[in-house]
């Protein structure tokens, strides 16, 4: 039999705090991705790319499973929060990248947190999303280069904001915040 795992207040706050304030960054990406979408739709993969961060920063500072499941829940109810009719893509984007991410760091029990793990994860997740926005955004209507630009761009954002998360999540382990967030 497993040993259950328990989480504790600390671990579960830090997960909130990482969540509230990209929680908000969510819903700053929300906000401007019509925009995008509209006025230079084959820049939408890097505007999406923020919603690794969630689970890189909980991932990063630490070091538990559950934490990037956990955070991006809450992120993705701070982002529904303030744009309500989103609460379903919030909340399915924030199970699969989550739940991604999860994965990822399970296959090495948790036990791998070099950064070129956290940026396999984000290939990843930019290769699913970029394969499940293919067909609804009708990239074909692209020219060629324009395809595989927006693809590349899919992967490129959340490698971008992994590497933002990385910064910020290692920042605040040496500011000591780990320390004080223990199972």
């Amino acid at each position: 039999m497993a040993a259950r795992t328990r989480i504790s207040t600390s671990v579960l706050l830090t997960c909130a705090a990482i969540g509230v304030a990209t929680g908000v960054l969510q819903a700053g990406a929300g906000a401007i991705s019509g925009f995008v979408s509209a006025g230079a739709p084959i820049l939408y993969g890097l505007v999406l790319g923020v919603h690794v961060l969630p689970g890189v920063v909980a991932q990063e500072l630490l070091r538990r499973p559950w934490v990037a499941l956990i955070t991006h829940m809450v992120a993705a109810l701070v982002a529904s929060a303030v744009v309500p009719l989103w609460i379903g893509r919030y909340i399915g984007t924030a199970l699969l990248i989550g739940g991604l991410q999860e994965i990822i760091a399970a296959t090495s029990r948790y036990k791998r947190w070099e950064p070129w793990r956290f940026f396999l994860s984000a290939v990843i997740v930019g290769a699913v999303i970029a394969a499940a926005i293919w067909f609804a955004a009708d990239v074909t209507r692209f020219p060629l280069w324009g395809q595989i630009v927006y693809v590349a761009l899919f992967i490129v954002g959340p490698v971008a904001w992994t590497a933002v998360g990385l910064a910020i999540g290692s920042a605040l382990r040496r500011a000591g915040v780990a320390r004080r967030s223990q199972l």
